[in-house]
């Protein structure tokens, strides 16, 4: 956890925060700044629970699972914190399911809506229990709102839009989030300078839907690729990474822009959730099997280093066994570098929840599992075909199981949610965070192995 050195002649007593971010990135930037808030007003950071006078949970509720576990890191708070010690709950669980945390947890001290964020100074220091849920249900930073990174130094998220327009079968996010908002141009570049500022070397952009920023507001704010344009003028040897962009969002102009510059990362969060046309019809999706095809097959001629991670629902509705045959098909013929693979649940609220033929939940087990194993087979005879290859890896510390190892990312991985590059002679590393050129030697299931030949030579940043 990090910790405030400014902090260390503040208050002894009273003053130790510990926190617990669950859930997207855009939850962690939500913590990020409630974070900033309680450090720049004199609180200190503690990884401790038994030492933290307040602890803060932020919350997710995308999926049945997102909410157990929201419920058990809570009930687990409660349990071992110490006596006199206040619990603050905020996110998405708090908006939509107070009632509920109320009735389970009274030993919570304070709710925070998802769109209250900037509320977490009074929620620490109300004497009394209470809550603040305000009508927004999601937050977006404007002006100079304090922001405490918790990622390592390197990197950093940097969200420009909240909630969602789209009205996909199966999703509850926009009853979660509300509608789409999204930041300004001029707050964008701000924050992007700021990052750089601070030492990161890789900002990853994300919204719920990256392709959909700026629409809410018309031609006057202008579209993705405008604000990627004006993002790409901002010198610096940084990387630029997108996450999520939808297939039907992917266009030429988009395509072209990314072979222009190496700073976008030849990466591709691509969500298609099926590709049987019925089932995409029933989800509500506003893409057919053959734009898929057509976009997988022009991202491959046009932008070959691409590197594309997409996520699949098996078990949706009515889904027969012929139609997750086709799914297999298509991972196996068409194979893309990381994909999750996600079992329907059933989301109270959404039109696919009233649907008939719910599929069972062992069946969606099944698939699930049948799906996995068929994927990590594509992975590795992807990876195999890079053994050899010299590759530009940022080095991101020791292998959590051993010393002897080290771990880093090239280009076509992202933080926490795809497979790393796996070190075992890097004898030329001097620092984390720094990029070296890296031989792949041998590979691991979704891991690639290598050994470091040199550090990368970078221009110096001006900005």
């Amino acid at each position: 956890m990090l910790r405030s050195r400014a902090m260390s002649y503040s208050l002894v007593n009273y003053n130790k925060i510990h926190f617990v971010s669950l859930g997207c990135p855009r939850n962690l930037v939500d913590s990020e700044v409630m974070l900033g808030i309680l450090l720049k007003a004199g609180y200190e950071v503690t990884p401790d629970v038994a030492l933290a006078d307040y602890l803060v949970v932020n919350t997710c509720a995308f999926l049945e699972a997102s909410r157990q576990e929201s419920k058990d890191v809570i009930q687990d708070l409660l349990n071992t914190k110490k006596k006199d010690a206040k619990l603050i709950v905020t996110g998405c669980m708090v908006s939509k399911h107070r009632e509920e945390i109320e009735r389970l947890f009274p030993g919570v001290h304070y709710l925070l809506g998802s769109g209250d964020v900037e509320g977490i100074l009074k929620a620490v220091r109300d004497d009394t229990s209470g809550s603040v849920i305000g009508s927004v249900k999601s937050y977006l930073e404007a002006g100079e709102i304090p922001r405490q990174l918790s990622t390592p130094n390197h990197y950093a998220y940097l969200k420009i839009a909240e909630g969602c327009r789209k009205a996909c079968a199966y999703c509850i996010i926009p009853k979660l989030k509300g509608p789409l908002r999204s930041k300004t141009v001029d707050q964008i570049l701000k924050e992007f300078k700021a990052l750089l500022s601070r030492g990161v070397k890789e900002v990853i952009l994300i919204a719920q839907d990256l392709g959909d920023y700026g629409k809410e507001k018309g031609a006057q704010q202008g579209t993705l690729a405008e604000l990627l344009k004006q993002i790409l003028q901002i010198p610096g040897e940084y990387w630029l990474r997108l996450l999520y962009l939808y297939p039907d969002e992917i266009d030429d102009e988009m395509i072209a822009l990314m072979k222009s510059d190496p700073r976008i990362c030849p990466y591709l969060d691509m969500p298609i959730q099926h590709v049987n046309d019925t089932i995409l019809k029933q989800m509500r999706r506003h893409t057919d099997k053959a734009q898929i095809l057509s976009v997988i097959q022009k991202l491959r001629e046009q932008l070959p280093s691409v590197h594309v991670r997409t996520s699949l629902i098996v078990g949706f509705p009515g889904e027969t066994p012929e139609q997750f045959e086709e799914l297999k098909k298509f991972v196996k013929e068409h194979p893309l570098d990381h994909i999750g693979i996600f079992t329907y649940s059933k989301e109270e609220g959404t039109v696919a929840a009233q649907l008939p033929d719910q599929v069972a939940e062992d069946i969606k087990q099944q698939r699930r599992d049948e799906l996995a194993k068929i994927q990590q087979e594509v992975s590795l005879k992807l990876n195999r075909k890079r053994i050899g290859q010299h590759i530009e890896v940022v080095v991101e510390g020791y292998h959590p199981e051993t010393d002897l190892l080290l771990v880093g990312r090239h280009q076509g991985q992202a933080p926490e949610i795809d497979g790393t590059v796996i070190l075992n002679d890097w004898s030329k590393v001097t620092a984390f965070g720094e990029r070296y050129l890296v031989e792949i030697t041998d590979v691991s299931n979704y891991d690639l192995i290598g050994r470091v030949l040199k550090p990368v030579k970078q221009k110096l940043k001006i900005i």
